[in-house]
């Protein structure tokens, strides 16, 4: 027996207590089947009815729990009498006592949503091109093999970052909730996966923001007829310093500094203060007003929601895009450009032998398109129910690949105009590595290219807008996982939430402030992130392909989208994805980094102290799972079984009804 959902007038034909035949379904006691309270939020079933399931016309199970009560942990007796003995058929909602009872009654608020579909797609890309983009894939792209590494790129973007990029995203969109909530609907005993995200997002606000504190440092120097960078008589140079740009003849030695090296290291970083990690020194009040200034941006972008937050990606994810023409452009008339180039896409087939090679796309295509840090499913929980999310992954996902390999042009041009100054190979130039390469090696290109202000003003411009965006990602991950778990605390409190995250965030990141603070962050960026998200992703992708199950997850999709994913999206989430991610982990895990910072070679310890940093993370799903077997009643069987049962229903917007799909 099954109930289509028509208008009022199609059922209101049937008298009620009868049987009516409507479209060819049978209809059972049509009239009193849903009963629609005043606020609209909840809908109760005829009190014939009450306990019952049925099957309605979407595919879907209605139901209710065992307990029936009001929602706020009161047991009605007028209202709710004992479940007839005879099965009929109705829809109704899931309702809890107590707490879960408030909980499922905010959920059936309207939920917030985001004004254009161009919104969430800007925000998605802006969280997916980031920092990384500019001077992470170049670097890695010509140490594995130039063009060739476009190969394995490309294979490992195909089966297994793109697809879990699409998981994610229609995860977010279908059950409408945060990173941590959303497991009690498909898998409850992997609820610590959520935690465990958001501990990592906290992790990396807590040294990401600081190195945009390092941009708007630059961004601030700017200012000047001469960029500060340029010349050897500053405060902070030293004898080694050498301007080779300078229109004396220098001659470049294996000991020579160049004035932009200087400037970073001794005057911004000031890490000669500094003895290492075992001895930090002092707070940079400059760079503490600059990462102050960074979060007040932050705070008053995301407090009030994606509605606030929508609007600023529109700077935020597009400047950049106009600001790597500009370079590019600029880039490609200096000369020996080509050489740089030549350089970047000159393949070494050798290369594609390697293990590590493989190792490097997997994780580059992993880390660049960003699926576990909760953020994808943040975004997508604010679209509307039958957005098309596949051809949102597909087009973001695509974006984000061609900015990096664009990037790569764009600094790869400068760089051969570098070696054709100091008549040196480009590999002798292209030796900085991570942020060194932005802030030494490019930053010293702009500063001796005419109309050096405009073009450092507009670059450190376009990183500061980089970041900006991820960081608006990282947190609203947090912030909407706080608040969907929480919503009857939270809820009407975000711009307090959000203040007091923010506040956590900038506390976390004083170590990263200190003169060896980029010591620092280069630890949490090895460990406190890598090997963690990798964990958590491929227990994510096992949870819903192998325990929630690949079909139900496939049926959801055409819930949302009209089509269902076709064998290759299967094949790839039930078995190639994970293994994507458990071969990358493995990896990572069997060769840790041996991490060197200038002339810092980091002791062994502090390989023990990531370690711990990394599993304080992931610790949190193993706990989680234990203390669910723990409060979960009956014998051991039973309390698996119910662990990794979905206890609480999703709602399916239906017109104006809103129904809970199990």
């Amino acid at each position: 027996e099954t109930l289509p959902l028509t208008s009022q007038k199609d059922v209101s034909d049937c008298n009620e207590g009868e049987d009516c035949k409507e479209n060819g379904l049978l209809v059972r006691n049509p009239k009193s089947a849903l009963r629609l309270m005043e606020d609209g939020n909840r809908v109760h079933p005829s009190q014939g009815d009450k306990g019952e399931a049925a099957q309605i016309s979407n595919g879907y199970s209605g139901v209710q729990s065992s307990v029936p009560c009001n929602g706020m942990g009161e047991a009605e007796d007028a209202q709710c009498p004992a479940p007839a003995a005879t099965t009929t058929t109705t829809t109704t909602t899931s309702t809890t006592c107590g707490a879960e009872g408030q909980q499922q009654l905010m959920e059936l608020q309207e939920r917030e949503t985001w004004s254009k579909k161009i919104d969430f797609l800007l925000s998605v890309i802006g969280y997916a091109v980031d920092l990384g983009n500019v001077w992470r894939f170049p670097y890695i792209c010509y140490q594995n093999g130039g063009g060739a590494f476009l190969i394995p790129y490309t294979i490992m973007a195909i089966f297994g970052g793109i697809p879990l990029f699409y998981m994610e995203l229609a995860l977010g969109q279908y059950h409408r909730n945060g990173c941590i909530s959303i497991w009690r609907k498909i898998c409850p005993i992997f609820k610590g996966i959520g935690f465990a995200i958001c501990i990592i997002d906290l992790y990396v606000a807590s040294y990401y923001n600081t190195i945009m504190a390092w941009a708007f440092y630059y961004l601030i120097s700017s200012f000047t007829s001469e960029l500060p960078w340029t010349s050897c008589t500053n405060a902070w140079n030293t004898g080694n310093c050498t301007n080779y740009f300078s229109k004396d003849n220098v001659s470049w030695a294996s000991h020579s500094i160049s004035p932009a090296e200087e400037f970073y290291t001794r005057q911004v970083l000031q890490v000669h203060r500094s003895n290492g990690l075992d001895d930090l020194g002092g707070i940079s009040w400059q760079l503490t007003l600059c990462l102050l200034f960074i979060f007040t941006i932050v705070y008053f972008s995301i407090w009030k929601g994606v509605k606030t937050s929508g609007k600023v990606v529109w700077v935020t994810a597009t400047f950049p895009y106009v600001i790597l023409f500009i370079l590019l452009v600029r880039g490609a008339t200096l000369p020996g450009a080509w050489r740089g180039v030549l350089y970047y896409l000159k393949p070494d087939w050798q290369k594609l032998l390697a293990t590590e090679v493989w190792v490097d796309a997997a994780a580059q295509i992993f880390f660049s398109l960003g699926p576990g840090f909760g953020v994808l499913l943040a975004y997508a929980s604010y679209n509307k129910f039958h957005n098309n999310c596949y051809q949102d992954a597909l087009v973001t996902s695509t974006v984000n690949c061609l900015t990096s390999f664009v990037s790569g042009f764009v600094i790869f041009t400068v760089l051969g105009y570098m070696a054709e100054m100091r008549n040196e190979d480009v590999s002798e130039v292209a030796k900085d590595t991570g942020p060194s390469l932005l802030f030494i090696t490019y930053a010293e290109a702009i500063a001796n290219m005419p109309a050096s202000t405009f073009f450092a003003i507009t670059f450190f411009l376009m990183l500061l807008t980089l970041g900006l965006d991820s960081t608006f990602a990282g947190l609203e991950g947090v912030i909407t996982g706080v608040l969907d778990e929480f919503p009857h605390v939270w809820s009407k409190r975000r711009e307090l939430f959000v203040l007091g995250l923010t506040i956590l965030c900038f506390l976390g990141s004083l170590a990263t402030l200190t003169f060896g603070g980029a010591y620092v962050v280069k630890l949490f960026e090895e460990y406190a992130t890598g090997p963690a998200v990798l964990s958590v992703v491929f227990l994510e992708a096992v949870a819903v392909a192998w325990f929630y199950g690949i079909s139900q997850f496939c049926s959801e999709v055409k819930e949302m989208l009209g089509f269902a994913p076709g064998w290759y999206w299967r094949v790839c989430w039930v078995a190639i994805s994970p293994i994507f991610l458990l071969f990358v982990t493995c990896s990572f895990l069997s060769s840790p980094p041996e991490l060197r910072l200038f002339d810092y070679n980091y002791p062994y310890w502090t390989t023990v102290v990531g370690y711990c940093i990394g599993t304080s993370s992931v610790i949190c799903i193993p706990i989680y799972m234990v203390y669910r077997l723990i409060i979960t009643p009956g014998t051991l069987k039973e309390r698996v079984l119910k662990s990794i049962t979905p206890e609480t229903a999703t709602e399916i917007p239906f017109g104006d009804i809103r129904m809970n799909a199990v």
